[in-house]
């Protein structure tokens, strides 16, 4: 094996591993903040009825999730105008309100 092929498969390797500790710091930044996303914009389980990402069916769904940076969610403050709803915060665990009708 050549020191060029060497030196290439030792820098891929370093690579790989950086790469790796970086998506692992980048995942535990996020945090699952309930309620402030709008419908079919969640990124994972709403719930009863739902599966995975996008199955929200009402904005601001209290049982929906979306991953933002950690430290945010309780701080965020989402409204809508349009129908006169009320300012509605961000939440650590799933809430009980503008869940969607059976």
């Amino acid at each position: 094996m050549s020191n060029t092929t060497k030196t290439l498969a030792l820098a891929a390797s370093v690579a790989t591993a950086i790469a790796g500790l970086t998506s692992q710091a980048a995942a535990q930044e996020m945090e699952k903040c309930y309620g402030v996303s709008l419908a079919g914009e969640n990124d994972c389980a709403a719930g009863p009825g739902t599966t995975c990402a996008g199955t929200s069916t009402v904005d601001y769904q209290g049982n929906a999730w979306t991953l933002v940076p950690a430290g945010t969610c309780e701080d965020m403050t989402v409204t809508e105008a349009m129908d006169g709803m009320e300012a509605r915060m961000g939440s650590l665990e799933a809430l009980e309100r503008d869940l969607p009708t059976t």
